[in-house]
């Protein structure tokens, strides 16, 4: 799949380039800056060749997070299963430790490359922090755009070979999962690491690379970039710092000095974790706020600058970093059988099939409300004290604990190919049932993480929307303007065309990889019984192709979308779009979340927010 992201990449890379070079017909002389005319910019050229560049590096990063990321986790797999002979507690801290590897790797190497990235430019640019940051949005465009194919191209291949596994293997069958008799078994336990583990890697760091860039743009035409203040300039920077510190600290509550001995004291353990960094997380943040910022400043809102201190910076990174934790446990509470929500839908499931999908869409619709009111305060308190930078920073405060995050998302699956592994291998049934209670403690508090995602990802499309039509000149957004109205139309049906696109890749892998299963079961003499091996290699040859193949569409759809509305249509309908693709995309992927969480417990997000966060990034560099 890397090979073909690969040269996506390429492609784009050059479209990006021929875009940005012919805003000024390629011309190599300086212009008028766009905040201040008085004053020499660099050429549109430059800005071309810097974009592409940032592009390629932010795409390269991604895909290196999500590649190192499987790396770690096919290794911790099978160490895992082999502590597990020693008890659950050893267990647990292998399967931890590996997943905090993934998260602090990911989360430092995006902060490294971008500080790199921002130096290196700023020799050449020098005193043009405008065209130097809004080059930089390159980077943020290349983690996004390869999220995308990660998320959808690994959720296609981990469902397609997860359904194929368990309708045939479990249902038809009636054999254990993960029995080494199911062809599909292979494909089903290499998807949890493609989708799962890469793609959320790369979604989460899309998200970052995302609200970091939003920020430094905004923060480069305010005070901070006029009097060329390096240190609050990089506030956002200081704050995902100040979070690998802090969830470093954090990481050790759950490995050193509390040690996990009984099953009934992992998800508490993993819970923990989360409250623990978002504590630490506001002491650290106080501080830095008092250190790196200047007491007053001025934030670039629309036109104007408005005045803000530094304590209401500090609450709206605060602000943030609370709102992320109370969509995560609201979140959890709806997706795990422990609370009367999952309960209810279980006991729905006495009287068939359809009460159980009529509970469950419910539930799912009322999932909604809580974090879509925890989004919307967020939103109101950080832009009354300090318009979409303050935006910007709290999307950053909501993923300063990224690192801790992804240590927890990575422990479900890596858990759940430990037991895979002991099936198997054969290994005795007392070191499945402890891997099975692990697997199941990280289901639940899987949730959390991909609430933070959800959460994120709303504030980040907020800032950039911000972002684009403060670059775009667009002073405000007229909902009885035509135009615009049938953008807020058109967006808002966006995320469901995306959805149904996917859903349908998935239909269509998923039943060639039944069709598949029921044939090798019924052709393949001894199969059953054991004597005969199945031929998994067929198995993960459809589940790769399907996931190739049908991540095409989609993300033409999410690539060509704002190139269409904006040349045929006009910024007015582009801002349209944006504003009614953001809106609808929150409600679609709480709800349809739930949903799924709901239906197969460890149900995968294909994450339409890639959809808000790319419509919206793309545009915004082309119209440089």
């Amino acid at each position: 799949m890397y090979k073909y992201v690969g040269i996506f990449m390429v492609a784009f890379a050059i479209l990006i380039f021929l875009f940005l070079g012919s805003v000024e017909g390629f011309s190599t002389s300086h212009q008028p800056c766009t905040y201040d005319e008085t004053k020499m910019c660099k050429p549109a050229l430059a800005t071309a060749l810097f974009s592409t560049i940032a592009f390629i590096l932010g795409g390269i990063t991604s895909v290196i997070s999500g590649f190192l990321g499987m790396k770690i986790a096919t290794y911790a797999n099978a160490r895992t299963t082999l502590e597990a002979r020693k008890g659950v507690g050893k267990a647990f801290i292998t399967a931890f430790r590996s997943g905090a590897v993934m998260g602090f790797l990911l989360a430092a190497n995006g902060l490294l490359v971008l500080y790199i990235t921002i130096n290196l430019f700023k020799i050449y640019y020098g005193d043009d922090w405008g065209g130097l940051f809004e080059a930089i949005t390159g980077y943020g465009l290349g983690g996004s755009s390869m999220a995308l194919f990660g998320r959808v191209g690994g959720g296609i291949y981990t469902k397609a070979a997860d359904v194929g596994a368990d309708l045939v293997g479990k249902v038809e069958r009636n054999i254990p999962e993960d029995d080494p008799r199911n062809p599909a078994v292979i494909a089903d336990n290499v998807g949890d690491n493609v989708g799962d583990i890469a793609g959320m890697g790369s979604d989460l760091f899309g998200s970052y690379a995302e609200a970091s860039c939003a920020a430094l743009v905004v923060a480069s035409i305010s005070s901070f970039g006029v009097n060329h203040e390096f240190t609050p300039m990089l506030f956002p920077l200081i704050i995902s710092s100040v979070g690998l510190l802090v969830c470093l600290l954090t990481t050790l509550f759950a490995t050193d000095f509390f040690e996990i001995k009984l099953v009934k004291e992992i998800e508490p353990a993993l819970k923990k974790q989360l409250v623990i960094s978002t504590a630490l997380m506001t002491v650290g943040i106080a501080i830095v706020s008092w250190i790196a910022l200047p007491a007053s400043f001025t934030i670039f809102n629309f036109g104007e600058q408005k005045d803000v201190k530094n304590w209401q910076l500090f609450l709206c990174v605060a602000v943030g970093l609370w709102a992320g934790l109370i969509i995560g446990f609201v979140t959890e509470y709806y997706t795990s059988n422990a609370y009367s929500p999952v309960q209810d839908v279980a006991d729905s499931c006495r009287t068939g099939a359809a009460t159980n999908v009529i509970f469950g869409l419910a539930l799912g619709y009322k999932s909604v409300i809580i974090p879509i009111f925890a989004i919307a305060i967020s939103i109101f308190v950080s832009f009354s004290f300090a318009a979409m930078y303050g935006v910007a920073v709290a999307a950053l405060g909501m993923l300063s604990t990224i690192a801790t995050g992804l240590a927890i998302d990575a422990y479900g699956p890596i858990s759940d190919n430990a037991g895979g592994i002991a099936e198997m291998a054969g290994m005795s049934h007392r070191i499945r049932e402890r891997t099975d209670a692990l697997d199941a403690a990280g289901n639940t508090t899987a949730a959390i993480g991909k609430g933070f995602a959800i959460g994120s990802a709303a504030l980040v499309s907020l800032a950039l929307f911000g972002a684009f039509v403060s670059r775009a000149g667009i002073t405000t957004v007229d909902v009885l303007t035509p135009k615009v109205f049938i953008g807020l139309l058109v967006g808002s049906m966006l995320p469901y065309w995306f959805s149904a696109m996917t859903m349908k890749s998935v239909g269509s892998a998923a039943l060639k990889m039944v069709e598949e299963v029921r044939r090798q079961f019924n052709t393949i003499p001894g199969l059953m019984e054991g004597t005969a091996k199945p031929d998994y290699a067929t198995c993960v040859t459809i589940s790769t192709d399907a996931s190739i193949k049908e991540m095409i569409p989609p993300g033409a759809l999410v690539m060509l979308t704002p190139l269409i509305v904006g040349i045929f249509f006009g910024v007015e309908t582009l801002s349209g779009v944006l504003a009614g693709s953001l809106v609808s995309g929150v409600q679609v992927i709480n709800v349809w979340y739930t949903v799924i969480y709901l239906v197969s417990y460890s149900g995968h997000l294909l994450h339409f927010c890639c959809l808000l966060l790319l419509i919206q990034s793309i545009y915004y560099v082309f119209t440089y």
